[in-house]
This record gives C-alpha cells, structure tokens and sequence, in this order.
C-alpha cells in the first residue's frame, strides 16, 4: 500500500462568507469545542518523507471570497504559468508571515500543547502530527481526538497521509512509515507523487506545498523538486538527509544540497536538519539562503530553542557566552502539563513528552523513572507531584541562555 501525506496551513480567522467548500469544513471541523479550526482555503500542503504537500490554509478575514479574488489568485495552480505560479506562491508566503522559524512534524509529538509551548518560546509557525486521512474523513471521534487546534495556533501546517489521490483530496476538503510504505517510500513511485500533487492543484482553491527528503544523487534530488513545482507546488521544504539517514545524531543534514535545491525552483523553500539550537539557525539560514527553518527532535528536549536556550550539550559549542537561562526542563515540563489541561491531547502524547522532557534528569533519579513506568493510567496530579519529587532530590538540569541579542527569535521576524 503506497501512502502519501498533506498539510494544510492555516493563518487566519474566517469570514462570515466563503464557498460551499470552507462551509462544509468548517461545519465538520469545529468540533468539540473549545477547539476552534478556522475553515481551511489558500493554501494545501501534502507530504512523504521524501513529499510532503502542505497547504497553509490561511483566510484573510477581511478579504471577500468571491469568484474575482479566486481569479486574481489564479487558481487553479494548475492554469497558471510557471512565472505566474512562482508570484503567486510568494505571495501567499507573505500572507502567512514568513515565519523563519517552525515547528517540524512529528508522529504523535507535535500535538497543540506542545505547539503552544515552543510558540511561547519563539516558534513562528508549526505543523500538526500525521492524521490518517481515511480515518479523518469517517471518524469524528479520531478528528476531535487526534487534532485539535486554537486561535492562536497560526499559522499551522495540519498533515494527512493518503494512498489514493481521491481520499487525500476527500480529507483535504474535510478539513509506522516502512511497513505502510509512505513518507519517503514514496520516492519509489515519483508518477503516483507527481499526480498526487496535480489531484490537489487542480481540484483545490488552495496552493499546494510539498515536503521532501534527498535522492542520494542530487541531480535526482533537483529533478525531484522541479517536478514538484511543475505538478502545483508551491512552498517546499526539504529534509537534508536520503530515507536511510535516520539518526540525526549520526548523520549530518546536508545544507549545501538544500541550497542546490533552493537555486533549483522559483518558490518559498525551507531547511530541515541540524537545527539544534540558534547558532544553527543562523548558519542554515546563511549558507542555504532559504526561507526558513524546521526543527524537530532538539525541540523534544528543549521546547525553548527558538528562544535562544540551549541543553549543556551544545554550550561548548556555542560562539558567544552562555549563562544559566534560570529556565530547566522540569519548568518546561509545568508549562506543558498546564497547556494539556486547558487543551485536552491523548496521555500516550503526554507520556512521550514527559520522557523526552526528563530524560537527563532520570538518568540520575532512576527510581522515579520506574515509579512514572508503573502507571498505567496518568494523572495530572501523579505528574506535578513526580516534578515536586524531583525538585526535592537537589537534582537540577539548567538550560543555558545565549547572551548575543541577535540570537533571538525577533532577529528572524520579518
């Protein structure tokens, strides 16, 4: 079974107006409440690991939706020119802020609390875990669960996965990888890609956005993205490292290929890999001249990247002079159960986190670990006690703050 991933992006509130199309998504994905998704139009995103198309769904409030502003905008994609095409697609990156630094996707780990949290501490966009797109289109109970979003949550990159053109745009409208051969397993089927991305160009009043990862030969990694753009895409962002790369610890994004990438088409592009603390960010942006961006495993362990805190791991490689952030993991961790209680998400999320939070801080209180292990059923109130009991231990894992001003998330606010 060959699976294929979208993302939508949503930017602003809806206007009281809109086609029978933002109506009808709007009606099936505003429940329950107080999870408010505004209608999705603008912009459609899907995704494989190696494709991803994304559409920011951002609606101007105060922009009339009628059949004129659909011709201005020129869709659909597919009618446009090349030129054309590539004006439109900066012109909607505009309209979404041009954020520069962005939440990356992640199985059951980029849920709205946790969204909330790294936006506190500097995230300027983000998207959504992988919604299975069959399942969201019959399944209220899977939508009200599985995703959930606010107001404030903008602009947010939401990601389906699909295996047929029909169901992913069924899901578009409607608001783990190997064995199910998606993500990047897609890039064996480049025809079933390519008409993917065409179904939503053409069938959609929204841009089409896409996000890859690299062939092992470039060459292909650039035939890739331009045909990417010729299918309707419209924002894309790539993953520096081929399928196979899997840890990121062990093997380094290549940056100088996203650079080729980015000279290689007429749209936004954004970077993701070996964004582990701003320093990083600063040299990605530099040295592959994209518009923004993605981080996603450093931000499990520090949520407060974008903010210019780093973990005692990357202190020694920091250029400037870091002091003690009076920021810990276990603060952060506060922040997030806060955010959970106001914005319910399942305990199997909060669980991960939880782990990835306090990891550090388990290794040298092993016995607690094995305490939070043993429940089989969370509490909001086992979890703040389990911090206490930390506390309680002496055990305390700093996070350091850059002291350079131009490390901070405002110098990349456009």
């Amino acid at each position: 079974m060959l699976v294929f991933m979208i993302i939508i992006i949503i930017n602003y509130e809806p206007s009281d107006g809109g086609d029978g199309f933002a109506r009808k998504t709007h009606r099936i994905l505003m429940k329950p409440k107080p999870y408010s998704l505004p209608l999705l139009n603008r912009y459609f995103c899907v995704q494989s690991p190696s494709l991803m198309a994304q559409t920011p769904a951002c609606l101007d409030a105060e922009q009339p939706h009628d059949d004129h502003h659909h011709r201005h905008l020129g869709f659909p994609a597919r009618s446009l020119s090349g030129e054309s095409r590539a004006e439109r697609a900066w012109a909607h990156w505009a309209k979404l802020g041009r954020p520069r630094l962005i939440v990356a996707p992640m199985v059951d780990n980029s849920e709205l609390p946790f969204r909330m949290l790294c936006r506190k501490y500097g995230a300027q966009g983000a998207y959504t875990p992988m919604l299975h797109s069959r399942i969201f289109s019959e399944t209220e109970k899977y939508r009200n669960e599985e995703f959930t979003t606010c107001k404030e949550d903008r602009p947010l990159f939401v990601q389906f996965c699909a295996n047929d053109p029909d169901v992913l745009l069924e899901a578009a409208r409607k608001r783990i990888a190997k064995r199910g051969n998606y993500g990047a397993f897609l890039m064996d089927n480049l025809p079933l890609v390519k008409s993917l991305v065409e179904k939503l160009a053409v069938n959609l009043q929204v841009p089409v956005s896409c996000k890859i990862r690299l062939f092992p030969n470039l060459e292909d990694t650039l035939k890739y993205a331009r045909m990417l753009e010729e299918a309707g895409c419209m924002l894309l962002a790539v993953h520096g490292r081929t399928r196979d790369e899997k840890d990121g610890k062990k093997f380094r994004a290549d940056w100088k290929s996203i650079r080729a990438v980015k000279n290689a088409v007429r749209i936004p592009v954004l970077a993701n890999g070996n964004i582990r603390h701003m320093d990083d960010v600063r040299d990605c942006l530099e040295e592959t001249e994209v518009e923004g961006v993605l981080s996603a495993e450093t931000l499990l362990e520090n949520p407060a990247l974008f903010a210019g805190f780093r973990t005692a791991e990357w202190v020694s490689e920091s250029e400037g002079t870091n002091v003690d952030g009076k920021l810990d993991q276990a603060d952060l961790l506060i922040e997030y159960l806060k955010l959970c209680e106001k914005y319910p998400v399942p305990w199997r999320m909060i669980r991960s986190h939880v782990h990835k939070l306090l990891g550090g801080w388990f290794s040298l209180q092993p016995h607690i670990r094995e305490e939070l292990n043993k429940q089989s059923k969370l509490t909001f109130e086992f979890l703040y006690d389990m911090v206490d009991r930390l506390r309680d231990t002496g055990t305390r894992i700093p996070l350091y703050k850059e002291t350079r001003a131009e490390l901070t998330s405002d110098s990349y606010s456009d």
